[in-house]
């Protein structure tokens, strides 16, 4: 097949992955017969220092014309007194909703051979294989009113504004149950619907939602008691259902149980162009020092593959290069432990295209 990819480095560590996930995009394209044209976009802190916005128009031209896009980070210290408005994150919000992604799925499986990075016991974490499907275009980080006004009294109010419609709610809802039948067929919705009316909107339709797949076992959970059955037993999840800030925050707590937040991908659908990207930040303590951990932004493009493209055959095959690259023991610093191989960002990449099946 042929497809044309939009590559988005970003910043920070961003720099250093997605060149590691092009290399072996390549290498599959080439051993499967398939054509993939890379093209290159600014966005975020690297966009603001060119142009003076995260997110130029010519960029988003480029993510709409694409057949997919491949997302580094965005983000640094440096920009961090800027208006929110054009702060880098805000090309993360803007993508989003030009692009109509309103789903974000971010799996958190744990390879058996890093059970020991965990922070957490290993009789708690083997066996964990999980989905967490966020909402990313509602919710408290798009809703209006929002703002900081002044106060009579020289102080200031800030305030934003938690929203969701019947149909945002009911479009994720059906995202979340489909992927379950391929699952486990268990959803867990998460809410906080005991004093948000928001989320007693949202725990209403899910449960209308359900109805239509009577094969698939649905639960509700207040946020709070789901951040800690997380680390308390979270093998009894398999499908997260969660609203915009809680999938953010949960799926971060989701992917230390797997021993590092440099591991796990994420997918964003929803219309015609899907975004794929770590879950990680831009991490700019670490830029630049060829020790960031592509597997995260290699395995996005794996789930590039599989969702944009259909192409599940090649997406497995990296899948099983980096199984087999841990497997002998290669370990980027974030989960290196003792007589273990230290490799940098570089080396790792370069490993698992050796390790990609003929």
């Amino acid at each position: 097949m042929n497809a044309k990819i939009a590559v988005l480095a970003g910043d920070g560590v961003g720099r250093e992955i997605v060149p590691e996930a092009v290399k072996v995009l390549k290498v599959v394209a080439e051993r499967y017969g398939h054509t993939f044209e890379f093209i290159s976009g600014d966005v975020g802190g690297h966009a603001i220092d060119k142009v003076g916005v995260p997110l130029p128009a010519e960029t988003l031209a480029i993510a709409k014309h694409s057949d997919a896009v491949l997302l580094g980070a965005v983000g640094g210290p440096k920009w961090e007194g800027l208006e929110y408005s054009l702060r880098p994150e805000r090309a993360l919000l803007g993508l989003r909703e030009q692009l109509g992604l309103y789903a974000n799925l971010r799996p958190a499986k744990l390879y058996p051979m890093l059970a020991d990075a965990s922070t957490l016991r290993r009789d708690v974490i083997e066996g964990i294989d999980m989905l967490v499907i966020r909402e990313l275009t509602g919710g408290i980080y798009f809703g209006k009113p929002k703002g900081i006004e002044k106060l009579p009294g020289g102080g200031e109010r800030g305030f934003n504004t938690e929203v969701y419609t019947t149909e945002e709610i009911r479009r994720i809802a059906v995202v979340a149950f489909d992927a379950a039948r391929k699952r486990r067929k268990k959803v867990t919705s998460v809410d906080k619907a005991n004093v948000l009316e928001s989320s007693e909107l949202w725990r209403r339709v899910v449960t209308d939602v359900h109805k239509g797949y009577p094969d698939v076992a649905l639960s509700h959970i207040y946020v709070d008691n789901c951040a800690m059955q997380l680390v308390r037993n979270p093998r009894q999840f398999d499908v997260l259902l969660c609203n915009n800030i809680f999938g953010d925050i949960l799926s971060d707590e989701a992917a230390m149980l797997t021993g590092s937040i440099g591991m796990l991908p994420s997918a964003s659908v929803g219309a015609k162009v899907g975004l794929f990207e770590p879950i990680h930040g831009s991490a700019p303590d670490i830029a630049g020092k060829n020790i960031a951990n592509p597997i995260a932004t290699i395995a996005s493009a794996a789930m590039m593959l599989s969702y944009a493209f259909q192409l599940d055959k090649e997406a497995a095959a990296i899948e099983q290069a980096i199984v087999k690259t841990l497997e002998l023991g290669f370990r980027t610093k974030d989960i290196h432990a003792e007589g273990m191989q230290l490799v940098g960002t570089v080396e790792m990449g370069d490993a698992i295209v050796r390790n990609l099946p003929s």
